[in-house]
């Protein structure tokens, strides 16, 4: 059985930031707000960004389907996580639809002013900003001397049994 061809992308994207998420709950609300030259902001900061925009992102490419976070909500890293988790089954149900990578979706800003995009190009914005601020947030890990979770790609392939390491055969 197949499955959609950006289904491993979206579900590492999901993955990656809810490892991410759980490695910075330990960490006191100083550390949490400490921001690092060169990063988004502070790892609550950049951490809301990461998920508000998925969010969005959701919200955009299924018509409204998926809820946006209200603008004026303040969620704490629980609070993150959760809603974090639930775009697991969100993108797993948009990508089943096979949506068009050239469709083209105009998003109607609150100034009136509008963004053409194909369905192609937001699909990889969605996944290069996940994977864009989640750097952030391992940057300032690293900076307060936190080791950031292994998050990438090859881990989750490993951890899902879709990457296999063979020793050569002697």
């Amino acid at each position: 059985m197949t499955h959609p061809t950006m289904e491993d992308a979206f579900a590492h994207h999901v993955w990656a930031s809810l490892r991410l998420i759980d490695a910075c709950l330990p960490l006191t609300a100083e550390q949490l707000e400490t921001p690092v030259a060169g990063t988004y902001g502070s790892i609550l900061e950049t951490a809301r960004h990461l998920v508000d925009a998925d969010a969005w992102y959701l919200f955009c490419m299924t018509g409204g389907k998926v809820p946006e976070i209200e603008e004026d909500r303040v969620m704490d890293l629980s609070e993150l996580r959760s809603e974090m988790a639930s775009h697991d089954s969100a993108w797993s149900d948009l990508l089943a639809t096979k949506p068009d990578p050239d469709a083209v979706l105009t998003v109607t800003h609150d100034d009136g002013s509008k963004t053409q995009a194909t369905m192609g190009i937001r699909l990889a914005q969605a996944v290069h900003h996940g994977t864009d601020h989640r750097s952030h947030i391992c940057t300032v890990l690293t900076t307060l001397g936190v080791e950031p979770p292994a998050i990438d790609v090859w881990d989750f392939g490993a951890q899902n049994g879709r990457v296999v390491e063979m020793s050569p055969a002697t």
